[in-house]
Order: structure tokens, then sequence, then C-alpha cells
């Protein structure tokens, strides 16, 4: 009798173990990571199932841009401006705005502006997609049905007040879900953990080790109790850093570009002049 032919199958053992439903949130996940020990699940689908599970318990206010942060282009601009700004930022879609960031007038896509250079289109202001208002509060699950059922792929989030207070995009709450999508626009894998980017900042992987860093920026941090920058920001904190977090230390602002609500991705870093106190 060939030995295989009694150990219980994949079905098998998948009854096995949801031969009693769950009763709570936690118990699902237990049970998960007991099916990953189990090895009926790998690493990668244990993720993006607690992904999913905690884009549902999220709100847009935990992953959208900030206000400051965003790249708006003003619509009333010359169209080589315009074009100019698009090259640099490397962004496929961005909110035109009036006076200010609290008149969005529409959506520009970069693609479009192909056809004011090709002279079909006249005026920027013909060119604006609609755009879609979300308030900070509505949960990400929905957002995503939302994008799905209309096709956008960004939204521009309001407070209470009808104001302005960030952007999100559906690359955003993927990402929550699957972890880091980059594009060739992002790190690339030419294996350098810190690169100067266009604006003058640099840009560092999260994943550079602390001793790295302090050799590029001429810091002293601590590495005794972490071995990377990202373990160093999270340690310093307290928490794991969201996007668009920014940590203030001497000579140096550091600020969250990439993150996943389970981990730091990418920051980018902007030397400052150290502000000595009066003796």
């Amino acid at each position: 009798m060939d030995p295989s032919s009694s150990r219980p199958g994949l079905l098998d053992r998948l009854s096995s173990l949801l031969s009693r439903e769950p009763e709570d949130r936690a118990e699902l996940v237990a049970l998960l990571h007991s099916s990953f020990e189990r090895h009926l699940l790998d690493a990668d689908a244990l993720a993006i199932i607690e992904g999913a599970l905690q884009v549902s318990e999220m709100q847009v206010r935990d992953v959208m841009v900030p206000r400051a942060r965003m790249d708006v282009i003003h619509i009333d601009e010359p169209v080589e401006r315009i074009a100019a700004f698009v090259i640099e930022t490397a962004h496929s879609r961005f909110p035109a705005v009036g006076e200010s960031k609290d008149d969005v007038l529409g959506i520009l896509l970069a693609k479009d502006l192909l056809r004011l250079y090709a002279g079909r289109e006249p005026d920027q202001r013909r060119m604006l997609r609609p755009v879609v208002f979300v308030p900070e509060s509505k949960r990400l699950n929905v957002l995503l049905r939302e994008f799905r059922v209309s096709r956008n792929h960004m939204a521009v989030v309001v407070d209470e007040y009808g104001g302005v207070s960030g952007l999100i995009t559906i690359e955003d709450v993927l990402e929550q879900i699957v972890g880091d999508i980059e594009d060739e626009f992002d790190l690339d894998d030419s294996g350098a953990d810190i690169r100067l980017a266009r604006d003058g900042r640099f840009r560092v992987k999260a994943t550079t080790p602390i001793e790295a860093f302090n050799h590029a920026f001429e810091t002293s941090f601590d590495t005794r109790e972490v071995e990377t920058i990202a373990g160093y920001i999270t340690h310093h904190l307290g928490h794991v850093p969201k996007r668009g977090e920014v940590l203030d230390l001497p000579g140096l602002r550091i600020l969250v570009s990439r993150a996943d609500g389970r981990r730091v991705q990418t920051l980018l870093v902007e030397r400052r002049p150290s502000v000595e106190s009066p003796s």
C-alpha cells in the first residue's frame, strides 16, 4: 500500500481546518495563521488576506495624501509650465485648481497634454475630467468598490466643512492589500538604497541599513536595537508610520512616501541646516 495514499489531501485538510466557523475576526485571523503554519497558505497569500481584512476597517483619512503634499496644477498657467511640472513630478493624474487647493475644478490626465501640443485642443480647461469628492470617514473597501464601478482612479478628500484635506488614488487602496506597487518612477533594481531625486531630496529604501544611512547623511543613529532606517523610525515614533508622516530630526526631515499599513517602504530625506541654540 502506498504510504502517500493514507495522507489527507488538501481538501481534507481544509475541511478539517474549517470544520468550526470562527465567531469573530480575531478567531478568523488566528485560523489564517494556523493555516499558514500548516502550509495551507503561503506568506504572500496570508499577507493579502490580512490586508483585505484590514482595508474593511480603515478609512480614507488613514492612507490619503495630505493636502500639504498634494501635487496640483494651476489651470490658468501656461501649458509649458504645466507640462514641465508633470514631467518633474511624474504622476499620471493631477487635481486642477483655480485660486487655491480648495478650488478643485477637475482632474487632468498627463496624456491629455499631448492633445494641446498636437493642436487638437486649444483650452486646457476643456480637457478636465470630472472630479470625485469623498469624505475622510469613507471606508476603504467601499471606496475601492466605487472606484471599480465608476472606473475612476483618483478622488479628492474633503473634511466635514467641505475643505480639501487630501487626495487618494486606487493605487493607495490596493497597496493596503497587496503591498507596495512599484512603477517605472519608483526605485529601480540597481541595488542603490539611496538615490538623489529630481527635487533635491534623497529617495531612500526603508530597508537601508542604519550604518549605511549614518554614513550617507553623517548621522549617528543608534544601531543597537534596530538594523534598518525603517526600524529606527518605527522605534523612534513608537508606531508603524503612515504615508505622509514626517519626522523632523537635527539636520534632516524624513517623509514617509510609501507605506502599506504594515511596513514602511520608501522615504524622502531632505537635508536642513541645523538650528543652533543661542548661547
